[in-house]
Parts: structure tokens; C-alpha cells; sequence
């Protein structure tokens, strides 16, 4: 049996408590001046940013709860709630996309002149706090922060279409911009936002990371010396970030002791390039039957 750790300094969760708190003060700004110059793309903006403020909140909290070593109820650790918050922040999401495009529609049908000076103003203000946001994120390796940077980085591109919309009607008259900027931003946010929960939902079900090929990890170890073959070999993910191995090696009935040291020792060398938290080799001779049979 082999066992590997590693722990490391985690400064995700002091970069989404930045990001956390300039994301909500920035929404009440953007409540009070969607309301102010009834903007439904502003608005829309708002909501999305309000519910962005609970999913940092959230995952600040458990970002911060998954670097707890492990206990006896959690033997593997605490790093699986982290993988949790990105779920739930991805559902949230979706939940307060699907909302603002019921907002939206009705206004194509019946648009409103917003206040263009006011959303220039404030779409300006937004690339600056969200983007300083992103700045902070940017980087990080975990799915929980990844996704949090993803929603960030929506956001400049959201307020930058709200820029581009505002300029364009403070010198026309083209109210129906407001909507379609609107449910355009939504429809972008709500495309990524799916794709990262499917990817989300394939680390919670415990799926091989997709940048990890395991059939060519499998096949360089069965082509180690004094290796017969393999079997029960699995590769699942903690967080996104940090993975977990484990596999069972048969050898000859009359390896040695060292001919099997040097069997686990290259096979640590192949996983290697992996970030694993947790590796489990379990040797078997040719002549004793597996334990899992």
C-alpha cells in the first residue's frame, strides 16, 4: 500500500472574499441606477450580479470549509465541498437567467426609453469593478474558482455590450437596444454557465478529468518491468484541482521484495505529472486471487 499527500498554502480563498465583496457593493450600486434610469438591461445586470454576490458569498464560505484537513466522517477531507459550491452556483445561475429573460421578452414588445447617460456612467463603473474582480481570480485551478472567474469575466463582457448599447442610444432614439442587449447578455451567460455545470457534474460523479488520459496512464505501467498486468485502476477528481489514483498491480509470484519496490516506484514516476492528493497501489502476486473478485 502506498500512500502519497501533499498540502499546500491556498490562497483561493482570500481572492474570491476580494472578488466577494466588491461584487456586492457594486450590485446595490447597480440596483439603485438600473432602477434610476430604468434600464432593463442594467437591471438584468443587477440580478445577475445579485445572484453572482450569493455564489461568491457561498463559495468563499466553502472554499474556506474544503481546506479543513480530514476527520473521521471525512476521511479523504473537506476539498468535495468546494467542487459543491460550483455546483450550486452554476444552478443559481441558470435560475436567475431563466428569470431575467422572462423580464426581457415582454420588453421587446413594449420598450422604454432608459436613461443613456446614466447607463454610460454605470457601464463604465462596471468593466472597472468587475474586471478588478477578475484580475484578483484570474489564474486559479480549482473548478469553484475557475467558475467564479468565468462568471466575473461575463460580467466585462456583459457591461461592455451595455456601453455599446447605451452610446448607441444616447444619440438615437432605439429603446428596443435595451431588451436585445439584455437577453443577449443572458443568453451568453446561460450557454458557459451549462457548459461548466455539465463539467462540474462529471467531478461530482467521480469521471476521469477530461485532461487526463487514463487507458495511456494504464498502458505505461502494465509496460513496467516485472508488471503481469492491472486491474481496478481509478482516477477520480477531489475538486478539479487535486485527483486521486488508485490501482491494483499483479507481479510474479516470485518477484522480491525490492522488484516490487521498484514496480511502485515507477509507477509513482508515471503518475507524476498528475496533481494527486490520494494514491492507492495495491500489489498482487500471479498465484493469490484479488481481494475485489
Amino acid at each position: 500500500m502506498s500512500h502519497h499527500h501533499h498540502h499546500h498554502v491556498d490562497s483561493t480563498t482570500g481572492k474570491i472574499k476580494i472578488a466577494f465583496f466588491l461584487n456586492f457593493a457594486f450590485t446595490i450600486i447597480e440596483l439603485i441606477g438600473g432602477i434610476l434610469t430604468n434600464s432593463m438591461a442594467i437591471l438584468s445586470d443587477a440580478l445577475h450580479d445579485l445572484g453572482d454576490s450569493l455564489s461568491l458569498g457561498l463559495a468563499w464560505f466553502l472554499q474556506k470549509f474544503s481546506n479543513k484537513d480530514h476527520s473521521p466522517q471525512f476521511s479523504f477531507g473537506y476539498r468535495r465541498f468546494s467542487l459543491l459550491a460550483a455546483l450550486i452556483n452554476s444552478v443559481v445561475l441558470i435560475v436567475g437567467s431563466v428569470f431575467i429573460l422572462t423580464e426581457a421578452v415582454p420588453r421587446l414588445l413594449n420598450p422604454e426609453q432608459p436613461n443613456a447617460g446614466g447607463m454610460i456612467l454605470l457601464s463604465l463603473l462596471g468593466i472597472v469593478v468587475n474586471g478588478a474582480a477578475v484580475f484578483k481570480l484570474r489564474g486559479g485551478d480549482s473548478m469553484n474558482q475557475k467558475v467564479m472567474t468565468w462568471h466575473m469575466l461575463e460580467d466585462v463582457l456583459g457591461w461592455l455590450a451595455v456601453l455599446i448599447v447605451s452610446v448607441i442610444m444616447f444619440f438615437t432614439d432605439l429603446p428596443i437596444l435595451d431588451p436585445i442587449a439584455s437577453i443577449g447578455i443572458t443568453l451568453f451567460i446561460l450557454y458557459n454557465v451549462i457548459k461548466n455545470l455539465v463539467q462540474t457534474m462529471r467531478l461530482f460523479l467521480e469521471g476521469v478529468p477530461n485532461h487526463i488520459d487514463l487507458d495511456d496512464l494504464i498502458t505505461k505501467i502494465n509496460k513496467i518491468q516485472h508488471v503481469n498486468s492491472t486491474h481496478h485502476t481509478h482516477l477520480w477528481s477531489m475538486d478539479g484541482e487535486n485527483h486521486a489514483f488508485s490501482t491494483h498491480i499483479v507481479v510474479p509470484a516470485a518477484a522480491t521484495k525490492q522488484e516490487v519496490c521498484n514496480v511502485k516506484e515507477q509507477a509513482k514516476e508515471i503518475l507524476g505529472p498528475i496533481k494527486l492528493e490520494h494514491v492507492t497501489i495495491e500489489i498482487e502476486y500471479e498465484d493469490e486471487s484479488c481481494s475485489l473478485s
